[in-house]
């Protein structure tokens, strides 16, 4: 969804490879760290979702709220472990 904010000069390539190098570390460090690195992913996606909420479809929102839930729960999982 393009856009005249902040984000919108940074390259979608990068923030994806960002965001799966940031995941990926959660996952691999595990424990309470971990779940903070997967925390900050959530944090970012609400936000951003938040942000983009009017200017979505129902199907998008419920994809995109899918997502948060599923990080959360991972997050959850890694501190429980």
């Amino acid at each position: 969804m393009p856009g005249d904010g902040p984000l919108a000069r940074v390259p979608a390539v990068a923030v994806f490879a960002v965001v799966v190098v940031v995941f990926a570390a959660g996952v691999i460090v595990g424990g309470p760290v971990g779940a903070v690195l997967l925390g900050l992913l959530a944090v970012g996606v609400a936000g951003l979702l938040a942000a983009t909420w009017p200017r979505l479809g129902t199907g998008e929102r419920m994809l995109r709220v899918l997502v948060l839930v599923v990080l959360v729960a991972i997050a959850v999982g890694l501190v429980l472990r």
